[in-house]
């Protein structure tokens, strides 16, 4: 049977509202076609302004879509798979993170693909990483959908779900650790003499323009011949570098997201 909306939301967070946003302004889906739950009148009313249909019936959502997106609290999930057992659809979308596949199929029987996905804060913005695992999925049709879906919110790649845990711990929670960083710049520059602004505009375009020239030569320089380039030997970047090297930099980020991917583990027990 023919539903009405194509995609329906469960959920109405800041992510799922970066979704919709994207697919609305790049014309990949109308407004009308789109059907949003929340609890929450607030989340709804930004849903609403976009002219997407709005309602707090969580099962109504999942009735009257075509394709379903998850995008509640991966803790919340039991409780909304409780609501909409035995409803009629077959197609979910989830961005919850740790919660794999077999368990969303095992809490909801009549689920017949899942396409699993995360996203990261950038998607926001039009500048984010999506990857996900939609090898449930053999029609170009569902497959266009998806990439018309994501493309709007940056790159897209396709990956194991395998290793979904592991791009959590990257892309997923990967913003967090770049702010941090830039945090991090930002104090460096005030305590040794720049004012908050002069230090924001320098540390934010920094990391920003490293990450793009990362990009533009990976394909013929690595990461260490990057490194070296903006080394001289007995410099002031080397002398840097050193510290780095001595505060054990690198240990310190692969325990970081040695402890997001645990967590992530969690959530999928």
């Amino acid at each position: 049977m023919k539903k009405q909306f194509k995609l329906g939301v469960i959920g109405g967070g800041f992510m799922a509202y970066a979704i919709v946003k994207g697919a609305i302004e790049s014309d990949f889906i109308r407004a009308n076609k789109i059907i949003v739950s929340d609890c929450n009148a607030d989340s709804l009313q930004k849903f609403k302004d976009y002219g997407c249909f709005t309602v707090t019936d969580n099962r109504k959502v999942a009735e009257n879509c075509d394709y379903l997106l998850f995008a509640v609290k991966p803790q919340n999930f039991p409780a909304v798979s409780e609501e909409i057992k035995g409803a009629d659809f077959e197609n979910v979308v989830s961005i919850m993170a740790g919660i794999e596949k077999k368990k969303i199929r095992a809490a909801l029987p009549n689920v017949k693909r899942v396409c699993r996905v995360m996203p990261n804060l950038p998607c926001s913005i039009g500048s984010g990483m999506v990857a996900a695992d939609a090898s449930d999925y053999t029609e170009q049709d569902d497959l266009q959908f998806f990439a018309g879906l994501f493309d709007a919110l940056g790159a897209y790649r396709s990956v194991d779900e395998s290793k979904m845990h592991a791009v959590t711990g990257i892309s997923g929670s990967g913003p967090a650790y770049v702010f941090l960083f830039i945090k991090a710049l930002i104090e460096a520059g005030k305590k040794q003499g720049l004012t908050e602004d002069e230090a924001c505009v320098l540390a934010a375009q920094t990391v920003a323009g490293g990450a793009d020239m990362y990009i533009h030569e990976k394909e013929n320089t690595d990461i260490d011949t990057l490194i070296k380039r903006v080394c001289s030997k007995g410099g002031t970047t080397e002398r840097a570098m050193l510290s780095f090297e001595k505060d054990k930099f690198i240990e310190i980020v692969e325990r970081a997201v040695e402890a997001c991917v645990q967590r992530s583990k969690e959530l999928a027990e």
